[in-house]
């Protein structure tokens, strides 16, 4: 997207220490090194989200740009920032067609990838080359990565620009599709229809910066594309999100059979992604399903509700987010809290209790809820169960 030059937060009534801090922080992100403030460490956040049982849960963000564009950053800041947010993998996609500093920087397509690369890989982080078609609307601005040769997408027409991606086999996504469309709502044009029908066009950016398309996601589902969630950053990561403030940027979780290029490319052909996206994960049951297990870990399977009328089920959460539960049924032995939020890296109390009736020995019981903020369909939330075996006790004689 093409944003407007920094707004930055040190505004005009801000002291003259906060417009030096200010400056030599820019500074420091413009040539490319890590702001080391006093007192600043690098540190990195992990984004604790499991594997699932057969694939990798790789973090990603596939959207972004640097000086090389209209970005306001050098590249290697893109990695630097990327290995703080708890990523493993980030795309640098840099616009063809706008670059407005090519009065100070060389206009070079795939100069932020050369210059950033050995920063990523000395962090340990996976880099994929990337490109931003940059065309009026329709089409509107197409995400390609996996490019070998960038250059080769600067072309008259756009439909040309698509195929000499998808030519190297990239995979090619729709951004923001909501942008500059009447009342912000999405518009599925002639042009994108070809690009689809031609199979050239395989995700959709459901989540873009702080902006959630429904209608993206609906399409999504319905044509069998790939969700994607990106930051689009165009400044220091910092100044769009707050982490002292649990503030994030949005990222697309990738779900790969290995942590390689190769890897991440055949999860995104493959649609096995969900994005993480404030207090929310968007994603197909199939891959928000085993997320949620893998991420709980009971204390105890089993519950003595044996001569008692209560009992508490301890239920810790690996996962980086909260998982808000609503009672969606109930079951016939026993009742379980209605409304529970498991909080995120910590350990939640639910209270159960036995059903009307004389029960004994021991049962396993599942207790279905909604999982609220993990959207299989625009504000519809999961179906999960909490499963707990309930020793009831020996059963009672008869007088």
């Amino acid at each position: 997207m093409m944003r407007g030059m920094i707004a930055t937060r040190f505004h005009r009534k801000a002291g003259f220490g906060s417009r030096l801090l200010a400056v030599g922080m820019l500074s420091a992100w413009i040539l490319g090194l890590p702001w080391s403030g006093q007192g600043q460490q690098r540190i990195r956040t992990e984004l604790t989200f499991p594997n699932l049982p057969d694939y990798l849960t790789l973090k990603c963000d596939f959207h972004m740009h640097t000086v090389f564009s209209d970005g306001n950053v050098w590249p290697t800041v893109r990695a630097d920032e990327a290995w703080r947010d708890g990523l493993d993998v980030l795309a640098i996609t840099d616009h063809i067609e706008y670059v407005p500093h090519r009065d100070d920087i060389a206009v070079k397509h795939g100069r932020a990838y050369e210059l950033a690369k050995p920063m990523a890989e000395g962090l340990d982080l996976i880099l994929i080359q990337g490109a931003e078609i940059t065309r009026g609307e329709p089409p509107g601005h197409l995400n390609a990565i996996f490019l070998r040769d960038v250059p080769a997408l600067q072309t008259e027409k756009v439909e040309d620009a698509v195929q000499a991606a998808v030519s190297q086999g990239a995979f090619v996504f729709w951004n923001h599709p909501g942008w500059k469309q009447p009342q912000q709502k999405s518009v599925w044009y002639d042009q994108q229809d070809h690009f689809y029908r031609n199979g050239w066009l395989q995700g959709i950016e459901v989540v873009n910066g702080d902006d959630y398309d429904p209608i993206a996601h609906q399409w999504c589902l319905d044509k069998q594309l790939t969700m994607m969630g990106d930051s689009d950053v165009h400044d220091p990561i910092w100044m769009n999100y707050d982490a002292s403030r649990g503030q994030h940027r949005p990222v697309t979780l990738v779900f790969a059979r290995e942590r390689t290029v190769e890897g991440v490319r055949e999860a995104l052909f493959g649609r096995r992604t969900a994005v993480y996206w404030q207090d929310r994960l968007i994603g197909e049951a199939a891959y928000l399903r085993p997320l949620f297990e893998a991420s709980l870990e009971y204390k105890s399977r089993r519950v003595n509700l044996a001569g008692r009328t209560r009992a508490v089920l301890q239920i810790h959460n690996r996962a980086p987010i909260d998982f808000v539960l609503e009672a969606d049924g109930r079951a016939s032995e026993a009742t379980a809290t209605a409304s529970v939020t498991l909080a995120a890296g910590k350990t939640s109390m639910i209270e159960v209790r036995p059903a009307a009736g004389n029960r004994s020995g021991v049962r396993e019981v599942r207790f279905p809820y909604r999982a609220r903020n993990l959207w299989i369909a625009p504000n519809e939330g999961l179906p999960v169960e909490l499963a707990v075996s309930i020793d009831f006790g020996v059963p009672k004689k008869a007088p």
